[in-house]
This record gives C-alpha cells, sequence and structure tokens, in this order.
C-alpha cells in the first residue's frame, strides 16, 4: 500500500486481499451473479474483487453513523427522528458514475433489507433549456452556472431534516431538458445516493455546499483520453438505439453520415465536456472519501480511501 498523508492507496491486488470477513457484509455466489446480471457492463469478478470490499468498508461508515446518531438522541433526549445517510457520487460525463450509484444501491439494498435506499441524480437540478437559452449559456450545459444550485441545496436539507414527500424536478435524456410538471418524489429514505458531475464542486454564491450534506462521497477517475473514448462509444450505442427515436433531442445524429455525427460528437466533447471536467470537475477530486481510478476498459485498478 502507497502512503498518502490524506489517503490509504490501494492497488487492486491489495484491495481485493483484504479481510472483510469479520465484516457483516455477506453475498451468496448466486446472489453475486444475479447481481451482475442486472448490469453487463459489471462483471462478476468486478464484483468480488472491488465492490463487495467497497460495500464492506461502507457498511463500517454507515454502522458507525446509526451509532452516533442514537448516541446523540440519548444524550440530547430527542425523540427518534429517521435522518438519512446520504452518498455521494462524482465524476466525468461516461466516467461510469450512474453504473456505480445504480450497482451501490442495488447491493445495500439487497443487504439492508429493512431499509429504504433510493437513488437521484443532479440533472433534474440543471435549469430548463428556455432558461439556459435566455442567459446564452446553452452551450454550457452540464458548467457550474447551468444548475440551480439553490434548489439542490435547499433539496440536501430538506432530505437531511426528515422532510416528507420531496419533490424535485424530472430530467429527461430523450428530450434533453427538464419535464414541465413532472416530479420525482423522495419520502425519507434511510440511505439516499445523490449522483451527478457536479456534487462536490463548490458554487460561488453559497454559504454551504451541497457536499455538506454527504456522508460519505466517491469520485470515479480516469484519464480524460479514456473517458473520451468511452464517450464516444456509448455515442455510438445511442446512435444506433436512443437517437433513433423521431422525438429525441438527438435525432439528426441517426440521419447523417456517421463518419459526420462522430465529428459533431467529438466536438461536444472537447468543447464541452473535456472543459468542464479539466475546469470543475477534476478539482474536486481529493473532497471525495473515496475515489476509484480506472484505467482501460473501464478496468478498477486503484483505490483510494480517506483516512478519516
Amino acid at each position: 500500500m502507497k502512503k498518502s498523508n490524506t489517503f490509504y492507496i490501494f492497488d487492486r491486488d491489495e484491495w481485493k486481499a483484504l479481510d472483510t470477513t469479520k465484516n457483516n457484509f455477506k453475498m451468496t455466489d448466486q446472489e453475486l451473479e444475479e447481481l451482475t446480471a442486472l448490469n453487463d457492463q459489471v462483471s462478476l469478478k468486478d464484483v468480488r474483487e472491488i465492490y463487495v470490499p467497497l460495500t464492506s468498508i461502507l457498511d463500517i461508515f454507515i454502522q458507525g453513523y446509526e451509532k452516533q446518531q442514537e448516541q446523540l438522541k440519548n444524550i440530547l433526549e430527542k425523540a427518534p427522528k429517521n435522518i438519512p445517510y446520504i452518498i455521494g457520487i462524482a465524476g466525468s460525463v461516461a466516467v461510469g458514475k450512474s453504473t456505480l450509484a445504480r450497482l451501490l444501491q442495488t447491493i445495500l439494498d439487497h443487504y439492508y433489507k429493512e431499509k429504504k435506499v433510493e437513488l437521484i441524480t443532479t440533472d433534474g437540478f440543471l435549469y430548463p433549456n428556455k432558461i439556459l437559452e435566455e442567459r446564452g449559456i446553452m452551450n454550457r450545459k452540464g458548467f457550474p452556472e447551468s444548475y440551480d444550485m439553490h434548489q439542490l441545496i435547499t433539496f440536501m436539507g430538506d432530505v437531511k431534516s426528515g422532510k416528507r414527500e420531496i419533490k424535485i424536478p424530472k430530467y429527461s435524456h430523450d428530450f434533453y431538458d427538464v419535464i414541465p410538471g413532472e416530479y420525482v418524489q423522495i419520502d425519507q429514505p434511510d440511505i439516499l445516493i445523490v449522483e451527478g458531475i457536479n456534487t462536490l464542486q463548490l458554487p460561488a454564491g453559497e454559504k454551504i455546499y451541497a457536499s455538506d450534506f454527504f456522508d460519505f462521497s466517491f469520485y470515479v477517475d480516469a484519464a480524460p483520453e479514456n473517458i473520451e473514448k468511452w464517450y464516444l462509444q456509448r455515442f455510438g450505442i445511442l446512435v444506433d438505439t436512443a437517437f433513433q427515436d423521431p422525438v429525441n433531442y438527438y435525432n439528426r445524429f441517426s440521419n447523417m453520415p456517421r463518419e459526420d455525427a462522430f465529428k459533431h460528437a467529438r466536438n461536444i466533447w472537447q468543447t464541452v465536456n473535456h472543459r468542464n471536467l479539466i475546469e470543475n470537475i477534476l478539482p474536486t477530486r481529493f473532497r471525495a472519501d473515496m475515489i476509484i481510478h480506472k484505467t482501460t476498459d473501464h478496468y478498477i485498478d486503484q483505490i483510494l480511501l480517506r483516512k478519516h
């Protein structure tokens, strides 16, 4: 294990060799196989070598949090209140944040059968396209100024305070916009996973940050050239599938020569996603509690765990 003042640094072999047998978290081979069947981007090997140790360690933090909350209730003589454990997941577009979020939700939901585990993305807190166009920042969608950070921070505070039936805007990747009048409802989860490129960013003009409400946070990391490759691979799949729908925002790409479509995709990557990564997303990496580093083909080769 490499030395760092801030993180425990494990290579893959060291990570998979961690002794998690003393932890209560366990999954049978059949359960592991069922889990990988839900997401074909994740291999059974990855689940065993990366995600079982990861969840075992996360379980230690969750148990510690619950014990702390119970002790505080006893000392402060307050009535028991459901204060959720909030997990943040950050990283670039196309790096695999959504895969980690869905996998983590499935594992935690399986393990904590008595708990409600919910997942949201911060896409719903993007300003509607109409507002972005009025402000002349439609070409900066995904940059910090394109999000209603005050609304996101208010939501985080409401969740932590135990508020019931919180509604947040619903975002559609097909329409590439917030859907008017449609909402996602969050109702006192025990564990909430919040995934998005901006979850660890420091918003201008706000006294508190969304990440202040996180009890544990992840950053999914990879070299920009690898992320660009994955972005273009995903683009190619979408051209052949979702973009074929006439109502899809990006339907025009399915109706042009493939070479031209990919030329546009590379331009979007360079002028928007890569720039946003370098300027706003990557600088937040070391604010995370755990950094998951990937190499070619989403292969996880290193895990960094913050020294708490």
